[in-house]
């Protein structure tokens, strides 16, 4: 499973960055969804690296992103009772880590958005006009992807 952030805004892009985006479901700066590895979404992903960032999450660091900034219809936060009664897990830390083996989806909890909406990362992100191999904040992080989202939490 991919963890994907966009890191920069959309402002005098071309349109097909911007429909890539939006396929994506990333709307605004600092939005994250999570996306099993399929061709097609390493495709979308390659398309769009200038302006995200992507890595692969673990379970630890996923569990804590869905129990802090986990949301339901109606702004509701995710909890371990709702996770409990309306889904097979019996708790979001199993159910974190079934999505990051790639068993589960994000659609296996009703009500459950899609979109992950985080804060800025504390202590600033790096510069955004390079990737992270050259010291920025752009493109592929690998397992490091876990540091900038728990620093996102």
């Amino acid at each position: 499973m991919y963890a994907v952030v966009q890191v920069r805004g959309l402002v005098k892009t071309r349109r097909e960055i911007r429909d890539t985006l939006e396929m994506l479901r990333l709307h605004h700066i600092n939005h994250c969804v999570i996306v099993p590895d399929t061709p097609e979404y390493l495709g979308m992903i390659r398309k769009v690296k200038d302006f995200i960032a992507y890595g692969e999450v673990d379970a630890a660091v996923l569990e804590t992103i869905l129990a802090t900034r986990g949301r339901l219809i109606g702004n509701r936060p995710l909890t371990d009772e709702y996770v409990k009664t309306h889904s097979p897990y019996p708790s979001i830390a199993e159910y974190a880590a079934a999505l990051s083996r790639g068993e589960a989806t994000l659609r296996d909890i009703p009500g459950l958005k899609p979109v992950i909406r985080l804060h800025p990362p504390r202590k600033g992100f790096r510069t955004l006009k390079r990737t992270f191999q050259q010291g920025g904040a752009l493109g592929y992080y690998g397992s490091e992807i876990n540091t900038l989202l728990y620093r996102m939490r």
